[in-house]
């Protein structure tokens, strides 16, 4: 008999208006049985209840082998602590035939607090007493245990919904024991992205803002990398950040981790950031499953 294809488990949680639902009706859409608001203490014997559970009949397409499972996770069911959730997270990743990954959504406070007023939905754990500001950090206080066990963290702050669902579906589609590596740019003035897991900051390079006829123009335009590839220290920096990561890319996948996101920042994520992740991109794309994002040309969502 063929041998059956390993569980994809997906565990997505995020703070009340960062995406969480969206990102589960993506993955709902790419075929996963979604699981919303299921208590943590419950995952092992629902996930238990899948694999042990063989179809009576296999044509049938209401019976089929659940093989890909979302669970949506909020503060209002997470009752555990750091070290609880980083076990039941540890006991998942040692069963056999599970790949499981953990997604934490997040924004800034600035966008979650504009995302509520737009929709005029309440916080699921705001009161009378508690303020929609004072519930967002509440709110991030109780997650905290799910940063630090994730997989991959995702700032929505600037995607669209359609730009959310293509991130799920690049997740949904990575092979589970292979690296991925995210290769993105980004403006320091807007933040540092708070899925990076290496930063490269490129300001102290030459910057074509000063140069009056490239400063519309971005780093995919001809002007710009020509420019940028004229100069030495450009070069130099370039050199230096593909030397580290292929240094280091495979001790970072030794500890099995499916996702590195990359981030290079100039001052604006327009010229420096965006030409060096490109080429950063071009040199590694040879040896490593890799993604480009350039933070600052993306539409923000409205």
């Amino acid at each position: 008999m063929p041998q059956s294809s390993p569980m994809q488990l997906i565990m997505v949680s995020g703070r009340s208006g960062s995406g969480k639902s969206s990102a589960l009706h993506a993955l709902e859409d790419l075929g996963f049985y979604c699981v919303d608001n299921l208590p943590t203490r419950l995952i092992p014997s629902l996930i238990h209840e899948f694999k042990d559970t063989s179809p009576p009949n296999a044509d049938s397409d209401v019976m089929k082998r659940v093989d890909k499972l979302a669970i949506g996770i909020d503060a209002r069911n997470l009752r555990f602590s750091e070290n609880d959730f980083h076990k039941l997270v540890t006991d998942l990743h040692n069963i056999d035939d599970l790949n499981t990954q953990v997604i934490y959504l997040d924004a800034d406070n600035d966008t979650l607090l504009r995302r509520f007023s737009e929709t005029r939905r309440k916080h699921p754990i705001a009161s009378e007493q508690t303020s929609l500001h004072e519930a967002l950090e509440l709110e991030k206080k109780i997650l905290s245990p799910l940063i630090t066990d994730s997989t991959m963290i995702i700032d929505t702050s600037t995607l669209s919904l359609h730009q959310l669902r293509d991130e799920m579906g690049r997740i949904a589609s990575s092979h589970p024991k292979t690296m991925t590596l995210l290769i993105q740019s980004f403006g320091f003035k807007y933040g540092i992205p708070k899925d990076s897991d290496l930063i490269f900051d490129v300001r102290c390079l030459i910057n074509p803002h000063w140069v009056p006829q490239l400063r519309p123009l971005t780093g995919l335009d001809p002007e710009i990398i020509e420019f940028l590839s004229e100069d030495q220290k450009v070069q130099d920096m370039k050199k230096t950040i593909i030397n580290y990561l292929e240094n280091w890319l495979p001790d970072y996948q030794i500890n099995n981790r499916p996702y590195l996101t990359v981030s290079v920042g100039c001052t604006g994520g327009q010229h420096r950031s965006v030409f060096l992740a490109e080429e950063i991109r071009r040199a590694l794309s040879s040896s490593w499953s890799t993604q480009i994002r350039h933070r600052q040309l993306m539409k923000p969502s409205s």
